[in-house]
């Protein structure tokens, strides 16, 4: 049905149906020849039946070839990868026992001290759980362990101290229970026949508990009569510490008058240091007017005779640095 023209019309349905195959195994083939030769097509003069057969197993071919290409390259690849992971592997089993090779002719050439280090090294990364130690993550370690030890000894020792201080404090707290316990009834019994104490007695702790002085009433009304003698005086030195406040009107000054007395003070300390200063320029000088002057008037000669020596050298340097005719200096 190649031969028909496109615009040709077909009454057969049978005619239809091969049409319609045809026209999809061609554009088949044209999808085919396009991937494979791109911008080129059949002509149209090669448009028939038997082309069509033949582009077909072709293509059939083709794709055949394509599939069992794309098999072997894939089992190439991955033969290739395990062939890779294969000697990975094994290098890495090298390196391994290479490694383990050196460290263990390292370990054997140490001496007693280096293989004493290491094995402190290798603990201490233990225990400190560092994967990958090395001297510098090993020493921050060592020293936070330090830290954490010292602030750990000044907490126990704080709390033994704070300890120590309780114990103390329950010793003098039981003390003084047992001081203050009430005595026994038959406490005051016992000691009716021991003699009076004096008045200055301090209380008596005893076995029993605690048991006051004697004299304890006769040293209460004593103070009690003390207190009113001293309560009848007040009156009477309220009164004479009235009149001493009255006749002696005592200034209270203000703050800008203490102010202006420091300003005072001061000026007064500002003069005197460059009186002292003025006074520091005679320092050395005799205290009598007459032998000061003279003093005076022997430094003013010595002042002068240096003055005349400095401008003699002074002369003599310009006069020899001075050039002269012909570039020859003196």
């Amino acid at each position: 049905m190649a031969h028909l023209p496109p615009n040709a019309a077909i009454f057969s349905p049978s005619v239809a149906r091969a049409a319609a195959s045809a026209a999809k195994d061609w554009s088949f083939i044209d999808a085919w020849l396009s991937r494979k030769f791109p911008g080129r097509s059949p002509p149209p003069f090669e448009r028939n039946a038997d082309t069509l057969r033949a582009l077909l197993a072709l293509a059939s071919a083709n794709e055949a070839a394509d599939e069992e290409r794309a098999l072997v390259a894939r089992l190439e690849a991955e033969t290739a990868e395990q062939l890779s992971a294969h000697d990975q592997s094994e290098q890495t089993s090298a390196l391994q026992d290479a490694r383990a090779a050196i460290l263990t002719s390292l370990e054997s050439s140490l001496t007693r001290e280096g293989q004493t280090a290491l094995n402190a090294m290798a603990a201490l990364a233990l225990q400190s759980g560092i994967p990958l130690p090395t001297p510098a993550a090993l020493g921050a370690e060592l020293i936070a362990l330090t830290t954490q030890s010292l602030a750990l000894e000044q907490t126990i020792s704080r709390i033994q101290t704070l300890t120590a201080h309780i114990t103390h404090e329950t010793s003098v707290t039981a003390a003084l229970a047992t001081e203050l316990r009430p005595p026994s009834p038959n406490h005051d019994h016992d000691h009716d026949h021991d003699p009076p104490a004096e008045e200055t007695d301090p209380p008596r702790p005893t076995a029993a508990g605690y048991h006051p002085p004697a004299t304890l009433a006769l040293q209460n009304l004593s103070a009690q009569r003390r207190i009113k003698a001293l309560s009848a005086r007040i009156p009477e030195l309220r009164d004479r510490a009235a009149a001493v406040a009255s006749t002696t009107n005592t200034p209270h000054p203000s703050i800008a008058q203490v102010r202006a007395g420091e300003e005072a003070y001061r000026s007064l300390l500002a003069q005197k240091t460059a009186l002292d200063a003025q006074v520091q320029a005679f320092a050395g000088l005799p205290p009598d007017t007459a032998q000061a002057r003279h003093a005076l008037e022997g430094l003013g000669a010595e002042l002068r005779r240096l003055e005349a020596r400095r401008d003699e050298v002074f002369e003599g340097l310009v006069e020899r640095e001075t050039p002269r005719k012909g570039g020859v200096r003196r």
